[in-house]
């Protein structure tokens, strides 16, 4: 251990002069014979020597020039620091350090450290101490002290932990009565750069100073001996110190102690030393909040709304917003938004919001643009919701960049824009946002704005998952249940994942892994036991809206049913447990199910009732299993059942009765009848029996043809949510077909239709824009929607695409192949359309290679569906072709009629024949200009 000087006291406290030097061995031995001055039995080891610019710090000369002779000086420079006139102080303190005298230089090194006055300079207040410490004066262990501490603060002046040492030394020697113990234990306990821990002078420190009632010691020790402190763990008396300290705590906060009472609230936190009295800590919040601390009042709140008391939180963060609280202002508006635990306020909500904002707050940003993108709990603003997003994502924030991903990805407040989509994903992963990753894990698995990379897409969903993310199980138990997907098929896996995400209350998922227990795609699985379902849900049937007394269809069965297995069971139950929370998808499964017999006896009444409910919620593909469901019903001879549950005032089964009657399904068509209960049902609010009846008044079907009353039943649909009327509705209102058209609205109607994947909607919408019937025609329109549809299976929609695609015209460009691809396919499906434009296409030759004998064969396909232009076309080409030109329209299809209506393989074939005569073939070509 290295020492500059060793000194020593008299009893009178005198400090040898340099003209009584001791010599080396004579320190050396005043030190072990135990006269060494305070603080000198805890000497260190393992600091650095003192660099030589600072030998002079520490030269053992007694005090000089005589300070007593400036008091008045000095006295009046505090006066003035006291007055607010720090500028007069500091010219009156260095006229007086002009003379040498140490005092000066500390008070000035004080107004500089402190900021009294001023701005706060701590490398020229360390200067000014410096010159304090070079001279000796009974100031001198003051300025050490002082000096010390700004050596080790790292904070303006320059960082010398090896000086601050042998600083804290000499204030030590000089026994002034600070704190300077306490600051050369907290450096002890650690170490610092030159300066090795020495955790036992530390501690011995840290006690000595406890026992005299040092509150901050006595927190050094509680926190030293907690976990992660610098002494052995040792919780018991980690707690007895805390206590000790939260004792001189309450007496400072007794007296009205504010700050007290704020420390007192972070004894008694989560993650304080004396945490598990949360009374205590919300008592000591509150404590501070009416003593008018702003940030207790911001955190008072905060704590109520974790304690379930919503009012009183929400009362005290409005009081810490209305004081400039930024974070205040940001959870009061989140929470007012919300509604989480009290009535909601919405408009109450933007305005912190918006005040937050104003702030610059990135949070209030996200919170605010959230809100106006959804349009639920305000009126949406769209595009002030992504201007607002926008703002955040430029500043980094992960959870903007995670939502603005999702907006460019689902098509419902902007029109997707997958690659801009994949650029946001990608950042809000790099800053780590699990949702950020998982949304685009499921982009590479997609290959969608993005080149597909399911090894890539793997990696990040499992990092999704790690992170907590239940989309993420989800996303790739189901990848990893797809045999040809893009992963490897791993059924076990897709099991293990799918119920961890069920037990995590995925409903999706619930209803993912329902569907392949019921339909056996999970027969030979191992995760049954995972998947978390109620123990006695309740049944379909038992759920109907049908009434009590109404029996269900059940078809016979065998009098022994086999046993049905615990997956099977399993699934059914996931099944019903996500349809009760609202998967339409899962009543859909479910009500197939119960229709088919598929894992559980066969029952229409559920069935319909399921189906008609996923109707009603919105998914595309009800409607279409519902009638097969009321067909079914209908052969099993359920019909009375029916009639007597809507006599009894059942919505549901008047609407299924009328359309029963409509279509003739188990009992004699009745239109009057069909119209007498769908009316019923729709005045009564059933979406679709009005959609059912709007169509008959539509079409004239069965009752006079109403286009207005049709029009204001199928709006009656669309506000109750049917998927199929906005179609119906939106078609109507575009042509304006018996009613004031509505271009705008029939447009936003069908394309709401068919982003919901009604597939009849998108058809429409894309030969409107291929037209330009009701919009602008705009062929990259078109080709997405009619896109859409065929790839749906819609066969109308892939001969109008295939038809434009092939010509080129219509505002397509011109791509052969695929139109004859998409032409083909719908007219080998039967499609007669498909098969007269293929038909002509091949006789005319101009962009198909001609191939008469094929395009007459197309032709006859046509024909004999009763495809108009078709039929006429082959009529006019036999008799051109046998010199009978000039016959008309009516001679043509007499003619073709008595070959045809007899609907025999032999006129049929003869027809054939005669078309596969070379001189027909030959007048094919100019029989079809005629008729194109």
């Amino acid at each position: 251990m290295m020492l500059p000087h060793f000194r020593s006291f008299t009893p009178q406290g005198l400090r040898w002069s340099k003209a009584f030097p001791l010599t080396a061995s004579a320190a050396m031995a005043l030190w072990l014979g135990g006269c060494a001055a305070p603080g000198s039995q805890f000497q260190s080891t393992g600091v650095d020597p003192l660099p030589a610019q600072y030998q002079d710090f520490f030269d053992g000369e007694q005090p000089r020039n005589p300070e007593w002779m400036h008091d008045n000086a000095l006295d009046k420079a505090e006066q003035l620091v006291a007055a607010g006139q720090t500028r007069e102080a500091i010219l009156e303190l260095k006229a007086v350090a002009a003379q040498d005298i140490p005092k000066a230089y500390y008070e000035l090194g004080k107004i500089w450290d402190q900021g009294k006055g001023i701005q706060a300079d701590p490398a020229k207040a360390a200067t000014y101490y410096e010159d304090a410490v070079r001279t000796p004066s009974y100031i001198l262990g003051h300025a050490s002290l002082n000096l010390a501490k700004l050596s080790l603060e790292q904070e303006g002046a320059p960082y010398r932990p090896v000086l601050a040492y042998y600083l804290l030394e000499q204030a030590m020697e000089e026994q002034i009565g600070r704190d300077e113990g306490v600051v050369m234990a907290s450096l002890l306990a650690r170490g610092a750069d030159g300066v090795a821990a020495d955790p036992q002078r530390a501690l011995a420190l840290y006690r000595q100073a406890a026992d005299t009632g040092n509150a901050d010691a006595t927190l050094a020790l509680a926190q030293a001996y907690a976990e992660g402190g610098w002494l052995d763990n040792d919780p018991e008396r980690s707690r007895q110190y805390a206590q000790r300290y939260a004792e001189g705590l309450r007496e400072r906060a007794g007296g009205g102690d504010v700050k007290a009472m704020t420390e007192l609230a972070e004894l008694y936190a989560a993650d304080g030393l004396l945490a598990g009295n949360d009374e205590q800590r919300l008592h000591w919040l509150t404590q501070a909040a009416q003593a008018g601390d702003p940030g207790a009042v911001a955190k008072a709140g905060r704590e109520m709304l974790e304690s379930g008391r919503a009012d009183q939180g929400a009362e005290l963060l409005s009081e810490a917003a209305k004081t400039g609280d930024v974070d205040a202002m940001e959870r009061l508006g989140k929470l007012l938004l919300e509604g989480d635990g009290l009535r909601a306020r919405p408009m109450e909500a933007r305005s912190w919001l918006e005040k937050a904002i104003a702030e610059d707050s990135v949070t209030a940003r996200v919170t605010l643009g959230r809100a106006l993108l959804e349009g639920d709990a305000l009126p949406a603003e769209p595009q002030r919701g992504i201007r607002l997003l926008e703002e955040a994502a430029n500043r980094d924030d992960a959870l903007a960049l995670a939502v603005l991903g999702q907006v460019y990805l689902s098509d419902e407040r902007v029109p997707s824009q997958p690659i801009m989509a994949a650029r946001y994903l990608e950042r809000g992963h790099e800053l780590g946002h699990p949702f950020a990753t998982e949304q685009l894990g499921k982009l590479y698995l997609e290959g969608r704005g993005v080149a597909a990379n399911p090894a890539r897409a793997e990696r990040l969903l499992r990092e999704a998952i790690e992170q907590g993310q239940t989309g993420a199980l989800r996303v790739l138990g189901e990848a990893y249940l797809q045999q040809d997907g893009p992963l490897a098929y791993q059924p076990n896996e897709a099991e293990r994942l799918l119920s961890q995400a069920v037990e995590a209350g995925d409903t999706s998922a619930a209803t993912r892994l329902g569907e392949a227990y019921l339909t056996g795609d999970l027969a030979g699985g191992q995760g049954l036991q995972q998947a978390s379902v109620p123990s006695q849900p309740q049944t379909p049937a038992a759920s109907s809206t049908m009434s009590p007394t109404t029996s269900s269809t059940r078809l016979p069965t065998p009098s022994a049913q086999p046993e049905v297995s615990p997956r099977v069971e399993a699934g059914r139950r996931l099944l019903t447990q996500a349809a009760e929370q609202g998967d339409a998808y899962a009543m859909v499964v479910l009500g197939r199910a119960y229709r088919d017999g598929t894992g559980v006896e066969r029952d229409l009444t559920a069935a319909t009732d399921w189906l008609e409910r996923a109707e009603q919620a919105g998914h595309p593909s009800a409607a279409e299993a519902l009638l097969r469901t009321q067909r079914d019903r209908g052969k099993a001879g359920d019909i009375q059942a029916l009639i007597a549950s809507a006599r009894q005032g059942n919505v549901n089964s008047m609407a299924d009765l009328g359309r029963a009657y409509r279509d003739g399904q188990g009992i004699g068509q009745n239109n009057a009848e069909a119209s007498r209960w769908l009316e019923q049902a729709a005045r009564q609010g059933h979406p679709g029996a009005a959609a059912a009846l709007g169509r008959m008044y539509l079409d004239g079907d069965g009752v006079s043809r109403d286009p207005a009353k049709g029009a204001e039943l199928l709006k009656m649909a669309v506000a109750g949510g049917h998927a199929g009327a906005r179609a119906d509705l939106g078609e109507l209102l575009l042509s304006g077909n018996g009613v004031d058209a509505d271009p705008e609205r029939g447009r936003q109607l069908l394309q709401q239709a068919a982003e919901a994947g009604n597939q009849y909607a998108a058809q429409t919408l894309g030969e409107a824009y291929l037209d330009g019937q009701g919009v602008t025609a705009d062929g990259e329109q078109a080709e997405r929607w009619l896109s859409q549809a065929s790839e749906a299976g819609n066969l109308s929609a892939r001969s109008a695409l295939g038809t434009a695609l092939i010509r080129g015209d219509q505002q397509l460009a011109q791509d052969v192949q695929r139109g004859e691809q998409l032409l083909t396919s719908a007219a080998d499906q039967g499609h007669a359309g498909a098969q007269a434009n293929l038909g002509r296409e091949y006789l005319r030759g101009d962009n198909l290679e001609r191939d008469t004998r094929q395009g007459a064969d197309y032709l006859l396909q046509a024909a004999r569906q009763g495809h108009e232009t078709a039929r006429l076309a082959l009529a006019k080409a036999y008799l051109a072709a046998n010199g009978l030109e000039n016959a008309n329209r009516e001679q043509a299809l007499v003619w073709l009629d008595g070959v045809m209506d007899g609907n025999s393989q032999l006129a049929s074939q003869t027809l054939h024949d005669l078309l596969s005569d070379e001189a027909t073939l030959a007048a094919m070509p100019a029989a079809m200009e005629a008729d194109s």
